[in-house]
């Protein structure tokens, strides 16, 4: 294969952004957002920004205004119970089917992306949190071998990560959950329930989180 028929697609490229403006909360929910605006901050066509918008909308991760905007959907308490449910079912799972799977290698480099996330927390980098906090999750559910159980994961975070984003805002960094150190010590000792446990009490801290501001009317 040559140099151009490895480039990403521009399509995709755009799909991507935007999918991760919307995961690392640079849309609030609920704000909505005009397609023209999109395609200046994409720095895209408006070809490639409507599919990206299409396939989003189809994950459930944007919704139509009309008027040639969109939205991130707000998390209400019942689907917060939806997207709580599907994340305590299925991430422990890929954390316990990774735990067979892990090299030391891959322990180091997960310890790394902790060393990011913790210097995140420590200065107050919500947006440094967040994508290293993702990282970490995705690199370690990855190792699963279980891409179907990954997908369905990717969803459920990309409706849980924008409120997760204003929780952060409003109740600062030291509330951030952060349970890596404990998923990483079970990993050492090749502990696959404690991994699992650990990453279940992870993902519980953040719908705790999030659940307790929908409760007070801050998202």
């Amino acid at each position: 294969m040559d140099a151009d028929s490895r480039k990403i697609p521009s399509h995709e490229v755009t799909y991507a952004r935007l999918r991760d403006m919307i995961l690392f909360g640079h849309l609030a929910p609920g704000a909505p957002v005009t397609i023209q605006g999109l395609i200046g901050d994409l720095g895209a066509g408006m070809t490639p920004v409507r599919e990206a918008i299409r396939r989003l909308t189809a994950e459930g991760a944007l919704l139509p205004q009309g008027n040639r905007r969109v939205a991130v959907p707000q998390l209400t308490s019942a689907l917060l119970d939806q997207v709580a449910f599907a994340r305590l079912t299925i991430e422990p799972r890929l954390a316990e089917l990774a735990a067979g799977n892990l090299t030391p290698g891959l322990i180091d480099r997960l310890q790394a992306i902790d060393n990011a996330v913790d210097r995140a927390i420590r200065s107050g980098n919500i947006p440094a949190y967040l994508e290293a906090n993702h990282a970490f999750h995705f690199a370690l559910y990855e190792a699963s071998d279980a891409a179907v159980l990954v997908d369905m994961a990717r969803s459920m975070w990309l409706r849980f990560g924008p409120s997760l984003r204003v929780v952060c805002a409003r109740y600062g960094s030291a509330t951030l959950p952060d349970r890596h150190s404990e998923a990483l010590a079970a990993m050492r000792v090749g502990d696959a329930d404690g991994l699992a446990a650990a990453i279940q009490r992870d993902i519980s801290d953040g719908v705790a989180q999030v659940r307790q501001a929908i409760a007070e009317g801050e998202i």
